[in-house]
C-alpha cells in the first residue's frame, strides 16, 4: 500500500488520466528524492495510466537498485550502464558486472551510455573508451542502447554507424540537439526520446517544428525524472520534483506539436516502446490493476 501522507502530493489539477496506457521510457526512481514515498509515486503513475517504467541506471550502484525495484514490482523494468559523466572509472571488472546485470531478467538496455561533451566530467578520450565498451556489451548481449548524448552529435553518430550492424536497437533518450543531428541519428534508424524539455518556451521551442519528422515507429516519450519537470503544467508542483504521473502532459505537447490526437500518440509510442524493449504484450494493453504488487 502507499504511504497515506503522500498519496495527494499531486494537486488535483494535475491528476491526468493518459487515454491509453504509457511507456515512461526513462525515470530515475533510484533518485534518493523517491526514497520516502516510492509507493506512492508508483500508485499515481497507476491512476495516470503510466503503466510501465523504465528504471534508469547511470552506473553499477543505480544499476543494481533499479534492477532490484523491477523484481519486487511488476511493469517496472531497468537498464544498467555507466553515465559519460562517470566514464572515467570504468575498469575491466566493472565490465564483467554490467555483463552479469544485463543477464538479468529485467534488465531490458545497455545504458544510460554515451557522450557528454558539454560538462566534460569524464574525458573525451575517456568517454569515448567507455561507450566502445558498453557498444561490445550490447552487441555480446542482444540489449538495445539507451543513449545520453549532449555537444557530441557527430562523434557519437561516427561511433554508432561502425557498430550499426553489431547492435540490435538504440534510443537517444532525452533528445534536445538540433534537425541536423536528429537527421543523423534517424538515418542509422536509431529511436528517439523525448522528455519535458519540449514544454520550456525558453530552450525546447526548436524542438516543436522537429517533433513532426520522427516517425512514429522511432518515438518513445519519458519524464526522466525527478529532471525536467514540465513548463506546461497549468499550477506550480511544491517541491519541483518531476514524477511519472506527468508523463501524460508531455504526451499532450508533443501531440499538440505534431498535430495529432493524444490517444493516437500514446498507442503509438507505447507500441514502439514494447518493441523496442521486448516488453510483455500485456504492458501495451489497457492496464487493469495496479503498476505494482
Amino acid at each position: 500500500m502507499a504511504n497515506a501522507s503522500f498519496d495527494d502530493a499531486l494537486p488535483d489539477a494535475l491528476k491526468f488520466h493518459a487515454p491509453s496506457p504509457l511507456v515512461d521510457i526513462g525515470a530515475n526512481l533510484t533518485h534518493q528524492s523517491f526514497h520516502r514515498d516510492l509507493d506512492a509515486v508508483l500508485d499515481r503513475a497507476c491512476a495516470a495510466n503510466v503503466t510501465t517504467l523504465i528504471l534508469t541506471g547511470t552506473d553499477l550502484a543505480h544499476a543494481e537498485q533499479a534492477a532490484a525495484l523491477a523484481e519486487r514490482h511488476s511493469g517496472l523494468y531497468a537498464t544498467a550502464g555507466v553515465h559519460p559523466h562517470d566514464a572515467s572509472g570504468w575498469t575491466p571488472a566493472l565490465a564483467r558486472q554490467m555483463a552479469a546485470l544485463h543477464d538479468h531478467p529485467k534488465v531490458v538496455a545497455v545504458g544510460e551510455c554515451g557522450l557528454d561533451f558539454n560538462r566534460n566530467f569524464s574525458t573525451p578520450a575517456e568517454q569515448v573508451r567507455a561507450f566502445e565498451a558498453q557498444l561490445a556489451l550490447a552487441a555480446q548481449s542482444g540489449l538495445p542502447l539507451f543513449l545520453h548524448e549532449r555537444d557530441a552529435g557527430p562523434r557519437m553518430r561516427d561511433i554508432l554507424n561502425n557498430w550499426r550492424d553489431d547492435i540490435r536497437q538504440a534510443v537517444v533518450h532525452c533528445f534536445t540537439a538540433d534537425k541536423d543531428t536528429l537527421y543523423g541519428y534517424l538515418d542509422l534508424d536509431v529511436h528517439i526520446g523525448l522528455t519535458g524539455w519540449l514544454c520550456d518556451e525558453r530552450r525546447g521551442h526548436h524542438l516543436r517544428p522537429l517533433v513532426g519528422d520522427i516517425p512514429l515507429n522511432r518515438l518513445m516519450v519519458e519524464t526522466d525524472c525527478p529532471y525536467l519537470l514540465p513548463r506546461n503544467l497549468p499550477v506550480k508542483l511544491k517541491g519541483r520534483r518531476h514524477e511519472p504521473a506527468l508523463l501524460p502532459w508531455i504526451v499532450r505537447e508533443i501531440a499538440h506539436w505534431r498535430g495529432i490526437s493524444e490517444a493516437e500518440l500514446a498507442a503509438a509510442t507505447t507500441r514502439t516502446a514494447v518493441d523496442f524493449f521486448r516488453l510483455p504484450a500485456a504492458h501495451s494493453q489497457q492496464a487493469t490493476g495496479d503498476v505494482h504488487e
